[in-house]
């Protein structure tokens, strides 16, 4: 399958939120993951919920949303969502929250 969605590396991220960007930085991870490890500021919203909550996100329909998971398999299925509905300012978090750990910001817990 190919994918329509752009990537975006940690370090592209990091530099937004230094900038104070305005941005939705969704973590579609599961509630068991992110009471492990989070990103300060992200937006909980799991895969596995996404149908039931869309809704949600209906607000930041005109603002960037990047979409970060555990290694970047699952934000990037979900970026894909959001831009088959019509979200077209959708990007993925590359190498997810274990690449944050790694370069970005080694507090984070990796598991």
């Amino acid at each position: 399958m190919s994918h329509s969605t752009p990537e975006v590396d940690v370090q592209a991220v990091a530099k937004l939120r230094e900038e104070q960007a305005d941005f939705l930085l969704l973590d579609v991870r599961e509630e068991s993951e992110f009471s492990i490890a989070a990103i300060d500021g992200s937006f909980l919203l799991p895969m596995s919920q996404l149908r039931l909550r869309f809704a949600e996100l209906e607000p930041h329909r005109d603002r960037l949303i990047i979409v970060h998971c555990h290694h970047g398999v699952r934000s990037m299925q979900v970026a894909d969502a959001l831009r088959e509905q019509g979200f077209s300012n959708v990007q993925s978090m590359k190498g997810g929250i274990d690449e944050w750990s790694l370069d970005v910001d080694s507090s984070v817990p990796r598991y």
